[in-house]
């Protein structure tokens, strides 16, 4: 029997057992903090790690699924995820592997929720790490700035203007607030840096910072000033420092700083409020003087940007030895993006995209496997590999971060099915107050309508109407306001097009025939294989009597008209291969039903011009020319593993499918130039596609073809053929 020394002893044991499983075992899941690391191309996608005992680790990919995938981009602050990858797409990571197995509902507001193997407890290795990808869409009021076992959530972020900048666009210079429970909070600049100031005027389309410079605010209105004082002695400041390394693409990346903690009255002791201080890219700064201007002296750009739908976005081409050429996506991710945006005058990237998503170029791949600090002046000091071994279909591009303008606020459509259509209204001036009306669709047409789309962030035009009677609109906006619109399809807005100014000039009115537009997030792009036309060239003399369907398509030189019918025509004669490389189809502007009928060919023509064959002087002067209309546009052959959609037979769908060629032969009427009056001599063979733009494309800039040709009188040599503006002028 036991004694009752003895059993206080044994409940005091097993109450110290209890209080010590207990403790080792918390009824609640411990708290775990996430990001996405690794080899990761944009901020919402990345291998998943977990923060836990005061170490990073990953999870494996056993058992992971969607819905794990949800409560992780939750978790961080994303509205959802678009999908997983298991085998450590984005690296492999290192340390444990704290979760696997894991089971999630999909109910759970913390991955430490979900039922697993336990913490740390794993057969996996860390080639089996799991990655994620999430939705851009974040969930309101839900951003982090985080540290090593510390997360703070901000609700937003804003530059807000000063006084001198308030009615300024863009703004420039601004106090920094953070949204901080609720409430706008400024932040002391004790421990503030140039690096720092250098990501937020990234954030906010920015290439550069001003010199950070305390004494700022003594040069403030006096009222402003008072007001910061004021603010000095409330808790109107944020308690936290930032700490960012100046290459983060975003304020996010940055971590927490040592907590500011509040001395009696003050919550800013040494300090004043941040000012940060940004100077803007060429397009949007302000031309306020000549000195202005001559700091922005143009010299030839290294790296341009092309197939892109918005300002600040398309695929990377870089210029070496004279020759354009693209950019590998190996290892392409936002770091040598933000270098690339910077260099071209705008923020931080918002994405490094991969896989050809604004389209495949053309001619060499330059750069690949690039590694950039963040810092470079140019992408072409990063360290790259030169030798590729990469096709086009893996060509780099960017989305990067640019100003705030307001264009949106000065244009809307109004009256169509969809945001992405209607009639175009312009908000100007009139009698001293600022009023909507119409724009004169004289001479509108596809470059003014990709103007339109631009400014309002709609993506490429797909078509442009002179009538839009059937968009019924507000009748007290039917008045013109715009006319004589002529755009180079380059403007960033509309005003900055040619127009008449405050003297309107349209005799058709507003109302029904007011301009129209319709958007497309996608664009086809063709180019022309300049080595299939340096390969088919040559002659032939042709008798007039066998050129009569030719003649009467007008694809002969004016002296044709009175030509004997026993005479011969001399003919260059040459095949052409389009290719279309964007990201849309290729299709006539023209429906079926308009279509026009050639009884001599027997044939329709979809596009009366389709493309412009010419020879030039080395000056420039047109000798000789040709064209072709599209009687034909099919998919003659296609890239591996595309479908050939259009076919010409039996009056079938017109066009060139994304990835596939429509094939011109040398043999058919037309393809050629009429070089019979043409005398012996140097020139420039040229060959435009789409040249009247009647279908909206990505890049234009690709659609013409220049070779240098030699004729004796007999013969012709082409040679040196190029894709684009340049051309080498050097002989055979």
């Amino acid at each position: 029997m036991l004694r009752p020394v003895a059993i206080h002893c044994l409940l005091s044991t097993l109450l110290c057992m209890w209080v010590l499983c207990n403790a080792q075992s918390p009824s609640g899941p411990p708290v775990i903090q996430l990001r996405l690391a690794g080899e990761k191309r944009k901020h919402y996608e990345g291998r998943v790690e977990v923060f836990y005992n005061g170490e990073w680790g990953t999870v494996c990919d056993d058992d992971f699924s969607i819905t794990a995938a949800q409560v992780v981009c939750r978790e961080l602050g994303f509205m959802n995820a678009e999908s997983w990858s298991p085998s450590a797409k984005y690296g492999s990571g290192e340390g444990h592997i704290w979760l696997d197995n894991l089971h999630c509902t999909g109910g759970e507001k913390s991955l430490a929720e979900c039922h697993s193997n336990g913490f740390g407890v794993s057969d996996c290795k860390h080639s089996e790490d799991v990655g994620v990808v999430c939705t851009q869409k974040r969930i309101p009021g839900f951003k982090f700035i985080q540290n090593q076992g510390l997360t703070v959530q901000v609700e937003d972020v804003r530059l807000r203007a000063t006084y001198s900048q308030r009615k300024r666009i863009p703004i420039t210079e601004g106090f920094l607030e953070v949204k901080y429970g609720g409430k706008w909070r400024q932040i002391c600049n004790e421990e503030w840096t140039e690096k720092n100031s250098r990501v937020i005027c990234g954030m906010y389309g920015f290439p550069g910072e001003k010199q950070h410079f305390v004494s700022y605010h003594f040069y403030l209105p006096t009222w402003e000033l008072k007001f910061i004082m004021k603010q000095m002695f409330t808790k109107n400041f944020w308690g936290f420092s930032v700490n960012c390394t100046g290459n983060e693409a975003d304020l996010s990346d940055c971590k927490i700083g040592r907590e500011i903690k509040r001395k009696g009255n003050s919550t800013c002791e040494q300090g004043m409020p941040v000012v940060v201080s940004c100077v803007p890219g060429r397009a949007f700064a302000p031309s306020v003087s000549a000195g202005y201007r001559k700091a922005y002296r143009l010299e030839q750009p290294l790296v341009r940007l092309r197939g892109g739908a918005m300002i600040g976005e398309g695929r990377v081409e870089v210029l070496k030895n004279g020759e354009w050429g693209t950019v590998c996506d190996d290892n392409w991710n936002i770091r040598a993006a933000t270098v690339v945006c910077r260099e071209l005058g705008f923020g931080s990237a918002k994405e490094a995209l991969t896989g050809a998503r604004l389209g495949q170029g053309i001619g060499p791949v330059h750069m690949n496997e690039v590694e950039c600090s963040g810092f470079e002046k140019s992408l072409t000091e990063c360290y790259f590999n030169r030798d590729a071994g990469c096709s086009h279909e893996e060509d780099a591009a960017v989305r990067c971060n640019i100003p705030a303008m307001g264009f949106n606020k000065r244009l809307r459509l109004n009256g169509g099915r969809n945001p992405y259509e209607g009639r175009v209204e312009v908000l100007a001036e009139k009698n001293g107050s600022m009023v909507w009306g119409t724009v004169c669709s004289d001479s509108w047409g596809t470059m003014e309508a990709m103007v339109v789309c631009r400014q309002l962030g709609l993506g490429f035009a797909s078509h442009a109407f002179q009538e839009t009677w059937y968009w019924q609109g507000d009748g007290s906006t039917d008045a013109v306001v715009m006319s004589g619109v002529r755009c180079s399809g380059t403007e960033l807005t509309m005003d900055q097009c040619l127009h008449h100014g405050k003297h309107i000039l349209c005799p058709k009115g507003g109302g029904r025939f007011a301009a129209g537009v319709s958007c497309t997030q996608t664009a086809p792009d063709l180019v022309l294989s300049a080595q299939a036309v340096e390969q088919t060239t040559y002659l032939e003399d042709r008798p007039m009597y066998a050129l009569q369907c030719a003649h009467e398509e007008h694809c002969l030189s004016s002296s044709a008209d009175k030509a004997d019918p026993s005479s011969y025509r001399r003919l260059l004669r040459f095949s052409s291969q389009i290719h279309n490389n964007g990201q849309s189809d290729f299709r006539p502007r023209a429906a079926h039903h308009s279509w026009i009928w050639h009884e001599c060919h027997r044939h329709y023509h979809s596009m009366e011009v389709f493309t412009h064959y010419d020879l030039l002087t080395l000056n420039g002067t047109k000798v000789a020319e040709g064209h072709k209309a599209s009687f034909c546009l099919e998919d003659t052959h296609c890239d591996e593993g595309i479908q050939k959609r259009y076919e010409c037979a039996n009056f079938g769908a017109q066009g060139i499918t994304v990835g596939c060629w429509d094939t011109y032969r040398h043999d058919i009427d037309c393809q050629w130039i009429d070089i019979t009056d043409l005398k012996p001599g140097d020139y420039i063979f040229q060959v435009v596609i789409n040249p009247n733009y009647e279908v909206a494309e990505s890049d234009y800039t690709n659609n013409i073809m220049r070779c240098r040709s030699r004729y004796d009188g007999q013969r012709i040599w082409t040679y040196n053929c190029y894709i684009g503006e340049t051309i080498t002028l050097e002989g055979p």
